[in-house]
């Protein structure tokens, strides 16, 4: 029966599956992406989540837990001074899960774990345009901005059609000369030939 396991034991001792699971977060530290199974990968994102939140205060205590993991000092350190300062607005989910397809000797499905981007600014900056856009829409009007967008584009298109009859002009006295001197050359070849 598998009753009351909390987490994927991966075929694996005990042993063999702490010693994986630590290389994994510190490589995963290390590189902020690894690609690897997705049992290996949801098992590993357990553990980089938390400590992602413990690494975003930095003290003590919390070094002291996450270095029973990360024994690489200097990985710890980028923990603790890049990746977690990175996320202290964030309310979780510091990690994606992208799915490459299949292994191809063993069909295993592969997957990219990594950081995700710190997004959190960008959407507040957007809904700030999005707040200073609408201000502006509203003291103008919808109808003032349609009005000044079709003069922009008679502009644009007047812009566009000056190089075109340009290119026409330059054409049309190209061909009119050899028109009028056809004429002329006709009646040469025909003496000419007489």
């Amino acid at each position: 029966m598998k009753h009351k396991i909390g987490y994927n034991r991966l075929g694996r001792k005990p042993a063999h599956r702490t010693a994986m699971t630590r290389n994994m977060l510190t490589s995963f530290f290390r590189y902020e992406r690894i690609k690897t199974t997705k049992a290996k990968a949801l098992a590993v994102r357990r553990k980089a989540e938390k400590m992602i939140t413990r690494s975003r205060l930095d003290s003590v205590h919390n070094r002291r837990m996450i270095y029973r993991d990360i024994k690489d000092k200097a990985v710890l350190a980028k923990l603790f001074t890049d990746i977690g300062p990175r996320y202290t607005e964030r309310p979780g989910g510091y990690t994606r899960i992208l799915k490459l397809g299949p292994r191809r000797s063993d069909a295993a499905e592969m997957v990219i774990l990594e950081l995700v981007a710190d997004e959190v600014e960008t959407t507040e900056s957007k809904k700030k345009k999005k707040k200073t856009e609408s201000r502006k829409s509203s003291d103008t009007g919808k109808s003032a901005e349609t009005k000044k967008a079709k003069p922009k584009k008679a502009e644009k298109t007047a812009k566009t059609e000056a190089p075109a009859e340009e290119a026409v002009a330059e054409i049309a006295p190209a061909q009119e000369a050899p028109a009028r001197d056809e004429p002329e050359q006709a009646e040469e070849d025909a003496k000419k030939t007489d």
